[in-house]
């Protein structure tokens, strides 16, 4: 069966956004490149590392029968005569960019010598999101796929630089071309030929300016295209004059913008026909693919000591070489597998929410995954992740934790690789304190722990969010949540993989999981399994929690750019969920004594939290227990509803249950709907009408301090919010990105709800925390559905009208009235 390539085209016509920033070739932290001009032509500016520097890669066009030379991406046309007795550099019409979750699509339409003909030209980008081959998702490379239809002939170049392998563009770099006869060993099939860029002196494991200072980029293409290395002018001019290359590779090795070495081919599409008095449109196409190979990724202070930790592909493939030819034949089914899951995510937030939703998934998506690095072996995969743009820490706990659900619903086996090393390293005793660890280092990519114990100070924070995500993990192995895509199969024209023969009991023979892997299957006993051998730093974290959450002292949260603060009502939330939760981790492990023992901790401690936290007329959380006349975004409360624990008691005891089966029956009469759930309802009820109320132009504030917010939490709030208030907000945030202009970088987390929406410093910008966009598709599936289910009561009425100023006002009054009268921490 032919690969149709119009299809990869259309794939992602569907999205209506139009975000300032869209991603091109996004893998992991350093193969890294974005559309930086999104809303503009594509040729007004270069695209862009993910920290806004340039990256050295363009694309032109050129229509020999017309004398026209057409920049496509990039700005070649810098480098080029723009009037020559061969040519003229033209524009065309640019048709503008649409996107799904692995694919951005750039669709131009190039004229002919005759004004009724053009050809339609896409640059089609895929960075496959494949949930059901963890191999697949590890290889560091993406594809290019130029797509042209009509019925003149044009010559298509691209070219990169030096810029993909270091950040300081001083630096000297080194090139070749590989191009095997015969082919890779086994290799059957087509043949290809690969640009080879190093630096000179490679740096191992280090950075400059974010970008990586060691590895190999492999620029590959059809062995039948042109190719060429030198000088970046002379190069582009010759293909302006001529439409081709010449074949010819500079042996002379210089600085990155010395003579700006480019390593380019280029691709002739004979398109048009030999009939007579009209057009006939013909089709054709090529791929490129672009992949940084490195080894060793990163550092890790595991079990066993510092250890380099080579890449999760080098257990499949014995060389770069044999990846790069098995990723290039491998377009089809990465192709397949990653509409296949394109398709499942627009289709499950488009019911979920709305079209702006289904486009904000699918725009973070490739950015979660952009900060991750595949490790370990097949049988010990390990996700690391960096915190990008904030500071660089290394498998930050509170940046996993907004980022999780997206992998609760994209593939929560991936949850389970990135909490494994923050685990290891607990349980062999490198850090001291008794609470979590806040990273593994203090700058990707090396783990070298924190055995001072003297990491970003932020304990109950990090102790709950790794109580709550261990919980969550184990619910979903225990009730088996995974959807259809995690298990796609690959499809038939899939070259099988020679090594994967050594591992097929967790992987079939073309690379595709097979959901056996060790420690992490499905059902009840795998969650067991999975806790039991960090129990110990469960109850350790606990007992930190049962001591320090109910009234926090002066810390921060993970909001830390808001500065610390006592007595926190979202942060103690956050505390006593993650007790409740332990309840829940003892139980099921079999530890009956210590799950009743948090249980009624946990319970004693929600109860006075409501008493600590809530305004004394009911209508909103406080930011801190003494800050009257002040409110919150209580995003923590996501938790309550995602761990089950605001399912009534009967129809928690039915998880186990068929999908399908009508979990809320008929309720008896005089049925309290509290019974056996931990946040009560009116809660819940309280902070969706607040927020209704307190709604801005782009976002609902983070809390009363500011009129800035976090994405993340917007979404994690909604998620537990009534449908009229969640699609309000969705609303307002679409707008927001529709609108900014001050956030040129990819999508920020952080931004202003007022004024131009821009970055109210400090900057955040591509980081993975987007995920948290994924926490109402996570609750869908949270306890066979009933998550949802339970919060229907919110629906039953419109929001409630509140007068904020004098809701704030009261509350502040009765503040100074309590303040005045007794010493409020004794009365605790």
């Amino acid at each position: 069966m032919r690969f149709d390539f119009l299809a990869l085209a259309a794939l992602a016509s569907a999205s209506t956004l139009t975000p300032p920033v869209l991603p091109l070739i996004v893998r992991n932290p350093y193969l890294s490149t974005w559309l930086g001009n999104a809303r503009s032509a594509p040729w007004e500016d270069w695209p862009m590392f993910y920290t806004g520097a340039h990256v050295g890669f363009s694309v032109m066009a050129s229509v020999p029968s017309a004398g026209k030379v057409y920049p496509l991406l990039g700005r070649p046309q810098d480098s080029i005569a723009h009037s020559h007795r061969s040519y003229n550099v033209s524009y065309p019409d640019y048709l503008g960019a649409v996107f799904d979750a692995s694919t951005t699509n750039l669709t131009y339409l190039i004229p002919g010598s005759s004004g009724d003909q053009s050809v339609r030209l896409t640059l089609s980008f895929l960075s496959p999101i494949t949930p059901s081959s963890t191999l697949r998702q590890s290889i560091p490379a993406s594809y290019l796929t130029v797509i042209t239809e009509g019925c003149f002939d044009v010559d298509v170049y691209s070219d990169v630089n030096g810029e993909w392998v270091s950040g300081n563009r001083a630096n000297d770099i080194k090139w070749e071309l590989h191009n095997p006869k015969p082919k890779v060993k086994g290799d059957s099939g087509p043949a290809i030929k690969t640009w080879k860029v190093t630096r000179s002196t490679e740096q191992i494991l280090t950075e400059f300016g974010d970008r990586s200072e060691w590895g190999t980029l492999h620029f590959s293409a059809p062995s039948d295209v042109h190719h060429e290395s030198g000088t970046s002018g002379l190069i582009r001019q010759y293909f302006a004059e001529k439409g081709s290359l010449k074949n010819q590779v500079d042996s002379a090795f210089r600085g990155i913008m010395q003579d700006e070495p480019v390593f380019a081919f280029a691709k002739s599409f004979k398109l048009s026909g030999k009939t007579k008095g009209g057009c006939t449109k013909k089709e054709d196409s090529v791929v490129f693919t672009f992949a940084l190979v490195q080894d060793p990724v990163v550092q890790f202070a595991s079990a066993r000591g510092l250890t380099f930790m080579k890449p999760f592909w080098a257990s499949y493939f014995e060389s770069p070489e044999e990846l790069i030819s098995y990723h290039y034949q491998d377009f089809e089914t990465a192709a397949y597998l990653a509409r296949n899951y394109s398709d499942s995510l627009a289709r499950d937030a488009y019911e979920s929410g709305s079209q702006d939703y289904q486009d904000i998934a699918a725009l973070s998506a490739r950015q979660v995954l952009g900060a991750t690095q595949f490790s370990g072996t097949p049988d010990n995969p390990i996700i690391f992740l960096k915190e990008i743009s904030s500071n660089g820490n290394f498998q930050t706990v509170d940046v996993i934790f907004p980022a999780f659900p997206f992998f609760l619903y994209t593939n929560p086996r991936w949850l389970a690789y990135l909490l494994e090393p923050l685990l290891e390293h607990q349980l062999s005793g490198q850090y001291p304190n008794d609470y979590s660890m806040h990273d593994l280092g203090y700058h990707f990519p090396n783990a070298t722990g924190h055995g001072d114990g003297n990491d970003e100070y932020m304990p109950v924070e990090e102790c709950g969010n790794m109580l709550i995500m261990g919980l969550a993990l184990a619910n979903s192995l225990k009730y088996d949540t995974e959807p259809a895509f995690v298990s796609a199969a690959a499809l038939d024209c899939a070259k099988p993989i020679a090594a994967a023969s050594k591992w097929l009991q967790v992987v079939d023979k073309h690379g595709i999981d097979v959901g056996r892997e060790v420690g992490v299957t499905t059902g009840p006993k795998a969650a067991e399994k999975w806790l039991s051998r960090s129990y110990k730093l469960w109850k350790q974290w606990t007992g930190y929690l049962v001591a320090e959450s109910l009234i926090p002292h002066n810390q921060l949260c993970t909001d830390d750019f808001a500065g610390w603060l006592a007595n926190q009502t979202n942060l103690a939330l956050k505390g006593i969920i993650g007790i409740k939760a332990m309840s829940e981790i003892a139980d099921i492990v079999g530890e009956k004594k210590d799950a009743q023992e948090y249980k009624d901790i946990a319970k004693s401690y929600i109860d006075k939290w409501q008493e600590y936290g809530i305004s004394r007329d009911q209508t909103h959380a406080k930011l801190a227990y003494t800050w009257y006349g002040s409110w919150t975004t209580i995003y923590n409360l996501y938790a309550d509803s995602l761990l089950c624990f605001h399912v009534p008691d009967k129809a928690a005891a039915d998880t186990t249950g068929q999908k399908g089966t009508n979990w809320f029956g008929q309720k008896p009469i005089g049925d309290k709907s509290d019974e056996g759930i931990f946040v009560p309802d009116k809660v819940y009820q309280m902070q969706s009408d607040w927020y209704h109320a307190v709604l801005q132009r782009y976002g609902l504030p983070l809390d009363s301090r500011h009129l800035y917010t976090k994405s993340d939490w917007e979404f994690f709030a909604a998620a537990v919010a009534s449908k009229k208030t969640r699609t309000e907000m969705l609303g307002v945030i679409a707008t927001w990105v529709n609108e900014t202009i001050i956030t040129d970088r990819p999508l920020t987390d952080l931004y202003d709800t007022e004024g131009t929406g821009g970055f109210p410093g400090p900057d955040f910008f591509a980081r993975p925390v987007v995920g948290g966009h994924f926490a109402f598709l996570a609750l869908e599936r949270a306890c066979g559905g009933k998550a949802v289910e339970s919060l229907r009561f919110l629906d039953e009425k419109p929001p409630a009208e509140i007068n904020v100023e004098q809701a704030l006002l009261e509350d502040s009054l009765h503040g100074k009235k309590m303040m005045g009268g007794s010493n409020w921490d004794n009365d605790l």
